[in-house]
């Protein structure tokens, strides 16, 4: 780890929005952890979504992460109105037309009555629940489950920790490029 950098992972709990200061004075994630070393969160999950959120002061990796040329998959549980056709499932795995244009490729797979894992490495604002709409079947309740390797099944809503070296060595070699693989590798 480089010094002075801070990475902290953050189970977000519903009702609180990912920024750094709220003008309507709703409660933030930063009010979640240390004051100090300041950091920032990496992407964004909205007010009504839970789950795991990257913080950190390292504008370098937050790029790498953010930036859909790298290919860093987040994964998320989406429990949905009714339960989703294998056609439907095929629509949000080719890419759903959005209002924004269509989204790339996710990987979709039902996981039970109603409840669907979609992993993206887009990041477009509320593009899940948009790509739920899309295929009529909307959100009831959101969860990141995965940021590129990293997943935390034991950290309470709230709850924060410090990522481990092995975290950070894994997230940096997720983080790279997808421009400087070989075809083969993709």
């Amino acid at each position: 780890m480089r010094p002075g950098l801070v990475h902290l992972l953050l189970n977000k709990p519903t009702g609180v929005v990912t920024t750094a200061d709220d003008p309507q004075g709703r409660p933030t994630v930063l009010e979640l952890v240390p004051e100090e070393p300041r950091v920032f969160p990496v992407g964004r999950l909205d007010m009504e979504t839970e789950g795991l959120l990257l913080l950190t002061n390292d504008g370098d990796l937050a790029h790498r992460l953010t930036h859909p040329s790298f290919g860093v998959e987040k994964e998320y549980i989406a429990h949905v109105e009714g339960e989703p056709t294998r056609g439907e499932l095929r629509m949000l795995r080719e890419g759903v037309m959005l209002d924004d244009g269509i989204t790339a490729p996710a990987k979709a797979a039902l996981l039970g009555p109603g409840i669907v894992r979609i992993t993206i490495h887009e990041g477009r604002n509320r593009q899940i629940r948009r790509m739920c709409d899309a295929i009529e079947h909307p959100v009831k309740r959101l969860i990141r489950t995965r940021i590129g390797p990293l997943a935390d099944r034991k950290l309470k809503p709230g709850q924060w920790r410090p990522l481990t070296g092995e975290e950070l060595r894994s997230l940096e070699r997720a983080a790279v490029a997808r421009s400087n693989e070989s075809p083969s590798a993709r």
